[in-house]
């Protein structure tokens, strides 16, 4: 029996639809301008190779849990996207047998410093204290893909019952598939790793007292609300 030297974290975990089950989180990958007019309204071409940043499995948030405004920002953004929930694992996985190890899908809420991000691009250091930090990636249930894997669909979000991003998951610049399969080329993908795939256009600040939602059309909702610190 292992001893510790004082008791380890909880297990994060997102819930699974339709089951009582949890899904244990692994580790967060994130991908990078990954729809064309979000790369051009961040100032970038539309087909770049990918590139990707993590988050902490803790960073998770329940659906409908609130985010404290985190400290260290006076620009703090929102950037919905669909999540990929890895079932099996691998190294180097060919492209044509990447949906083998999708476990399902889900839709988070990538929450960005987006000041600090630009401080870091400035200077080239690393992104986790614009990324990485405390409640950035609320989530909703995973949908079990059971063979069904969406191509196409409506992503959007709005904050106050207004719409602030819109798009379509057919516009990804690189697919869901071709995402898992170069992904595995720098690491080795385990059960319980979460993708974010990246954001459509229309990202902006919000700000304590506002009600962020969002979804993709086919696989589920995503809702949180900003509060005080």
């Amino acid at each position: 029996m292992t001893t510790f030297t004082f008791p380890p974290a909880a297990q994060a975990a997102v819930a699974v639809s339709g089951t009582d089950a949890r899904f244990p989180v692994h580790r967060i990958y994130c991908v990078g301008r990954n729809y064309a007019a979000h790369a051009r309204e961040m100032g970038m071409s539309e087909r770049e190779p990918p590139f990707f940043f993590c988050k902490p499995a803790d960073a998770v948030v329940a659906d409908g849990v609130a985010v404290p405004y985190p400290a260290r920002t006076a620009d703090f953004h929102h950037e919905i996207e669909l999540v990929v929930a890895i079932g099996t694992g691998g190294r180097d996985i060919a492209r044509e047998r990447a949906l083998e190890h999708v476990f399902g899908y889900a839709v988070g809420i990538d929450l960005t410093r987006r000041d600090l991000q630009a401080e870091s691009k400035k200077s080239g250091k690393p992104w986790d204290t614009a990324k990485g930090f405390d409640r950035s990636a609320p989530i909703g249930a995973i949908r079990p893909a059971r063979g069904d894997h969406p191509t196409r669909g409506r992503i959007w979000l709005q904050v106050n019952g207004q719409v602030r991003q819109q798009g379509d998951v057919a516009d990804l610049i690189w697919s869901v598939p071709e995402t898992i399969a170069e992904l595995s080329t720098f690491f080795e993908l385990a059960p319980g790793d979460l993708i974010f795939t990246g954001t459509p256009a229309g990202v902006a600040a919000v700000k304590p007292g506002d009600r962020l939602e969002g979804g993709v059309d086919g696989v589920g909702t995503v809702t949180t609300s900003i509060v005080a610190a």
